[in-house]
This record gives structure tokens, sequence and C-alpha cells, in this order.
């Protein structure tokens, strides 16, 4: 029986075996070539011959003229997005580069660097049908993401963290990327952790890979990221350094260095992303090293600290430098009053509040409470009149949205139809739920709600909350309280407290304590024995 192919190269292969073994210096002419033709074959030096066995007929060449090589035509250049593409993994990490790859021109290889990482943003930003979604995430977000997190040292705190903060970053990333993006206050601390430094320059890194795709132009810088001192912008330089890899160059302005140094820097390239010190920035602008007229994005880190470095004044210079209408992200510490006249004075669009903890007194930041005694409940409607007048007489000149809000459907109906107030016209619409006051003092716009039906509204625009009725559990107060004036800086919650509603002093007391706020007289009088 004839021996198969198989067979007969493993008997060959043995021969050989034990002729190396009985003679280890003494090697054929034969094995020298073997030995040479795997070496080629490895280096990628192989004759054309050589490929000949090894390749298969495919859709592009059926009768395999080419002998597995590709066409001139058909193989992609590196300035093409596939060969970019095909640098990024599943899960978006580049891949390494073969060690033979030619050295090329420092020119040329910066012109194909870029062009690959355009591609590679492009690529990730495409959906499945080719157009660019807009309604989520995209996939170079997760990528930016992912390089930071693998690039965070554990003395550092690490990168483990990045995707748990996800709730919050979404949300960023909604406010940043809608159409017509929204201001972000963030109150969760004194300045932003890694993960939200993360995460917002992520949001960016995403906007500028959408607008490239549509062919929009980016201006440079993109972002900018306020910081008040240099240790804070060696941090935020370290999170956007990955990114320089995806396309995204950054670079930090501080004293730390010579100005003549980062003038020669910032003429050698343009960054995408400028991280910098007020002062050190002001320096620049005024020597016209560097233009920020045309920022689309500024973050303001820490603004309690420049508060309590007396730097306001530069940072609205700043400010007034950028010409276009930016989207404005500031991180705050709302402990004090004077921070939420700044950010008033720099955010005047629409503005939402965000917190990445869920603390009451964080997620309430900026906003007043106030508590009022009513002894009897026949005695609401009358301190609801007062209430309201006084809210006219505050609020001078200004036209007010306020929320009532009651106990059940039979109450907001009862108190709808007896609100009448000295001195004002009361206009009510045809389902009487909504009242328009009008006065010589002001103009207020009240609407009427029960508890169950805010429960299910966004009450985020209204300024101005009154709780007629106050819920039995303190835990539906505190989302009242959460999820009131979110898109205002500042705010009022004023409640009625009757003497039915006593056993709730000691946790609303200890709510008012959190946020900072002073704790009525009469909560001693009505403290159950």
């Amino acid at each position: 029986m004839a021996k198969g192919d198989d067979a007969l190269a493993r008997k060959r292969n043995r021969v050989r075996r034990k002729r190396l073994r009985s003679s280890e210096n003494a090697v054929s002419a034969r094995v020298a070539a073997i030995i040479a033709s795997k070496r080629r074959r490895k280096s990628g030096k192989r004759r054309g011959c050589e490929g000949m066995c090894f390749s298969l007929p495919t859709p592009e060449d059926p009768f395999n003229e080419r002998h597995g090589k590709k066409s001139k035509v058909d193989e992609p250049t590196d300035d093409t997005e596939d060969a970019a593409a095909a640098a990024v993994v599943k899960d978006g990490n580049p891949r390494k580069k073969d060690a033979n790859t030619k050295k090329q021109p420092p020119e040329k290889a910066g012109a194909k660097a870029k062009a690959k990482a355009k591609a590679i943003r492009e690529r990730a930003t495409e959906t499945e049908e080719g157009g660019v979604d807009f309604d989520r995430p995209s996939k170079f977000l997760v990528v930016c993401l992912n390089a930071i997190r693998d690039a965070v040292a554990p003395e550092d705190g690490g990168g483990s963290s990045i995707h748990g903060a996800g709730d919050w970053g979404v949300e960023l990333w909604r406010c940043c990327s809608a159409p017509a993006p929204s201001d972000v206050l963030d109150t969760s601390g004194a300045s932003a952790t890694l993960e939200q430094t993360a995460w917002l320059v992520s949001t960016a890194c995403d906007i500028v890979a959408r607008k490239e795709r549509l062919g929009m132009v980016v201006s440079c810088p993109f972002l900018l990221y306020i910081v008040p001192s240099q240790e804070k912008a060696a941090q935020v330089r370290s999170i956007c350094k990955p990114l320089k890899s995806l396309g995204i160059h950054s670079v930090s302005l501080h004293p730390g260095a010579s100005i003549e140094h980062q003038i020669s820097g910032l003429k050698s390239c343009e960054p995408e992303f400028l991280i910098a010190t007020p002062e050190r920035l002001l320096e620049l602008v005024s020597s016209k090293a560097i233009d920020i007229s045309s920022v689309s994005m500024l973050v303001i880190d820490g603004l309690r600290c420049f508060l309590d470095l007396n730097v306001t004044d530069k940072i609205y210079s700043i400010r007034d430098a950028i010409s276009s209408n930016p989207q404005i992200t500031i991180f705050t510490d709302p402990s004090d009053k004077n921070v939420a006249i700044m950010a008033r004075n720099l955010l005047h669009g629409r503005t939402t509040k965000l917190s990445i903890n869920d603390s009451v007194s964080s997620r309430s930041a900026f906003i007043t409470q106030h508590v009022h005694f009513c002894p009897l409940e026949k005695q609401k409607t009358s301190k609801v009149k007062e209430i309201l007048e006084q809210i006219l007489k505050s609020h001078a000149k200004k036209t007010l949205k306020v929320l009532l809000v009651a106990a059940n459907g039979q109450k907001a109906q009862n108190l709808s139809s007896s609100l009448k107030l000295e001195n004002c016209t009361v206009t009510d619409d045809t389902h009487g739920n909504s009242f328009m006051i009008c006065s010589s003092v002001g103009l207020m716009n009240v609407l009427i709600k029960d508890r169950e039906t805010i429960a299910m509204m966004d009450i985020g625009e209204f300024e101005i909350v009154l709780i007629v009725d106050l819920p039995p559990s303190v835990d539906e107060y505190s989302e009242i309280l959460s999820d009131v004036a979110r898109h205002v800086i500042g705010g009022e919650v004023h409640s009625i407290f009757c003497n039915t509603d006593a056993p709730l002093v000691k946790p609303l007391a200890e709510i008012l304590a959190k946020c900072g706020q002073a704790v009525p007289e009469f909560f001693k009088n009505l403290e159950p024995s």
C-alpha cells in the first residue's frame, strides 16, 4: 500500500533529526538550505515560488493566479481608513507594530499617524448602517475610557472604577452632546475626581470625532480645562496622555515651566485639549502665543479654590476672551454662597446640576429650605396666600414658576378654587390646576399638583416649590428636594408644617442640618416625647 505524502515527510524529518543528533556540527547542504528558507519565511523575504503551495483561492482570485498576493489596487495603504481601523482590536487597543517595519521620515510618519488616528475615530463613531448615531455614546468614547483605564497607575487610584461612574458620565455626555448643549454644574465635591475627568475628556473626544465624521471644522484648542494649581494640571494631563495614540493631543500650561519653552511648544503643535492655570494662560494669550477665542468646551475645575485664591477676575477675563458660546462645565463645593453667585455670572444658558453621589446635601445644592408653621389644617389656604405674597415681594420684577404640592387630587382642586390674592389678578386655565398671578410687583405662574402626579413628572424647571401637605415619609421630601431647580442655580423649597406632622420633626431637622439650613425654633416644642 502506497504511503501518503505526510508519512513520507515524517520519515524524512526523522532521518534529518537522527543525522543532526549524530553530528551536531555536520549539517548538509540540503539542511542548510531548509534552515535558510525557514529564516527567510519568518523574516518576510520568501521567494515567489515558496508561497504557491500555501495559498487558497479567494472570491477576488478564484483561479489562484496571484498565488496569495494582493494587487496594488486592492492593498490598503497606511493612509487609508481600512489600514487604520485594522490597527484597532475589538477592545479598542492598538496592535503592536511589526519589528521589521521600515522607519519613515518624521514628517511622513507624523502625517500617517494623524491619518490613522482620524480613521480610527471615524470607524469608531460609525454605526452598522454607516451613519453617525447621536442618541447614545459611540464606541469611540468607550475606546477612550478603556485607554485611560489601562494607563492609570494603581498608585494613583487605578482606573477600575471609571466605568462605575457610568450613570453620571452618560448624563454628562447627554448635556454636552445635545444639539443645544447644556451647561453643567457639578456639586459632588471641591474638584473633579479621576473618574469624572476621564468621562469628561472622553466625551470631548467623542464630540470631536463626530464633528470630523460630519466634515465639520474642529477648532484648536477644542477643550480648555482651567485648574487652580500645577499639581492638578499634571493630574489632568496624565489622564489625557493616553488619548495621544487616538489623535487627541493635550498640552499643560502652568508656572512650573518657562514661558519660552511653552511658547515654542505651542508653535510646534495644535493641541485639541489645553490644560492651564489662569495666570499662565492669560500671559500666553496676551503675548498672542495661543488663541482661545474659538474654544468649544470650557471646564472650570474647583470654583471654590479660585475664590480662595482670589483669582476670580482672571476667570472672568478668560471667559470674556472666548468669543464663541462654549459649553461650560463647573466642578465646585456648594457650601459657600459666593460660589452660587459666581456660577450664576458664568453660566448664562440652560444649566443642569449633576452629582456623582446620592447625598441629599449634594443633590440639593444652592437650594434654600423654608419651613412655615400652621397649627390647624383648615388654616393652610390662608397660609399659602401669605407665602405666595412673600415670594412675589422677594422676587420683584421677575417671572416665577411655582409648583404647589398637595396630598391628593381633591385637595389640589379645593386649593385652586380658593386661591385669591389681594391686589392680584388670578387667571386659571380650563382644567383649573394652573394659574397666572399678575401684580404690580411681578408675575407668577403657579401649577398645582398632587404628590402622586409629581412623582412621574420633571420638576427640575421649577425654581420654587411649596409643599402644602408634607408627605408621611421624609424620603419623599428628600426626593422633591433633590429634583427641584435642577436646571436653575438656586431655588427655594417651602413647606407648611402642622401639628399633625409632629412625627416628622426629628428626620426633617436632620435633613435641614445636613444641608446647612437653619432648624426652626418651633421644632423644639413639637418633638414627640
